[in-house]
């Protein structure tokens, strides 16, 4: 059993408070994500777990025992860092064998363990070599290694791709993916890209200054932001939010107006009872050029900027003051300077509380 439970964690510095009732719990073999900006508590969080850092509050069990007050080498946790942490005067495969050799595991014990995770993670070729002779990439699969080897209830990874390239982070998270596959180990990762949190984890754990904002499978906080907050940092490129006033509202279709541009959309989707104003969120992709269908609704402005991505493009609208992203086909991809009109697809819209922020899609909502 390597299931995590985490009840009211609470973590502070002196009269400051950084984590704020942190309750989670994570299945065996299940691979988390905590996600968030900087400074939102992520990395606070993993250190807790891991034993580096003190519990100011709350519970915390690891394969069902009490772990708040045991230290790091008695959790059955083991920890990947951002930096590597490798010895560079010793070779990989001394780094590797370390922590056995510590707890004076046998040398044949030793010897078909390095064997066994050597092979798993294609580093048998550079088991003589020193750290500096290897590349960013293969110092983070020695690292891996080393954790690996003492076959841990729990994998702990701190930003283990932020010093890699992003040819190397991309081959790299593939092979995390893979290994987790393979070891279905408990696993808690912490990243600020979500690019990789959307496509490692089982669930993301997204956080907020120290608060859960949403917990979900990458599907749901994607198609089902809780709030503005989620819906802003989650996608590529990220959603358009802009705050509009209620019109027409009689239990069937409403329209939304603001910043010289209008939405219609199904009221019944909402809970728009009694509300005068709120924010609009609508992805890039789910806008469109205008067609003769659009019954004049839509965005109105003036091409400002045009990023070409390959068969798309993201041309930022300069329209009401604000501007307003869309991803195009390449192919029919505008001029700068031209006017555009730009209508939202009414079936993907989501609308948020304009002072909380919170999410006004009906539970029962279906999705298209």
């Amino acid at each position: 059993m390597s299931a995590i439970r985490c009840h009211h964690l609470i973590k502070r510095y002196g009269e400051t408070q950084v984590v704020h009732a942190f309750d989670l719990d994570v299945a065996d073999n299940e691979f988390v994500v905590f996600l968030g900006p900087s400074g939102c508590g992520k990395s606070t969080i993993l250190r807790m777990l891991a034993g580096l850092e003190d519990i100011s509050g709350g519970d915390l069990h690891i394969g069902g025992q009490r772990v708040n007050d045991l230290p790091p080498q008695e959790r059955g946790i083991a920890m990947v860092f951002q930096n590597y942490a490798l010895y560079p005067h010793m070779t990989v495969r001394d780094n590797i064998a370390f922590g056995l050799k510590r707890l004076k595991v046998p040398k044949a014990e030793i010897d078909s363990r390095i064997k066994e995770v050597s092979d798993t993670l294609g580093l048998e070729r550079y088991l003589q070599r020193k750290p500096t002779e290897l590349s960013g990439g293969q110092q983070q699969r020695v690292a891996i290694a080393r954790a690996m080897i003492k076959t841990p209830k729990v994998f702990l990874f701190d930003e283990p791709l932020s010093n890699l390239d992003a040819k190397l982070r991309n081959h790299m998270r593939i092979e995390i993916a893979k290994l987790h596959q393979t070891l279905k180990t408990t696993t808690v990762y912490v990243t600020h890209d979500q690019h990789e949190a959307m496509t490692l984890a089982d669930r993301i754990v997204l956080l907020r200054d120290g608060r859960i904002e949403q917990v979900g499978t990458p599907q749901e906080i994607f198609e089902r932001p809780r709030s503005a907050f989620v819906a802003g940092f989650i996608g590529t490129p990220p959603m358009n939010l802009r705050e509009m006033a209620v019109h027409g509202l009689d239990g069937g279709q409403c329209e939304l107006r603001g910043g010289g541009g209008s939405v219609r959309v199904d009221a019944r989707r909402f809970a728009l009872e009694g509300r005068a104003r709120v924010t609009l969120g609508v992805r890039p992709a789910h806008l469109h050029l205008e067609t003769a269908k659009s019954n004049g609704e839509g965005f109105a402005g003036e091409v400002q900027l045009i990023e070409y991505l390959g068969n798309e493009v993201l041309v930022s609208v300069g329209q009401g003051g604000e501007e307003i992203a869309v991803l195009l086909p390449s192919a029919a991809g505008p001029r700068l300077g031209e006017p555009l009109r730009l209508v939202a697809d009414a079936q993907q819209v989501h609308l948020f509380d304009v002072a909380t922020g919170a999410s006004l899609l009906r539970p029962d909502a279906v999705l298209h």
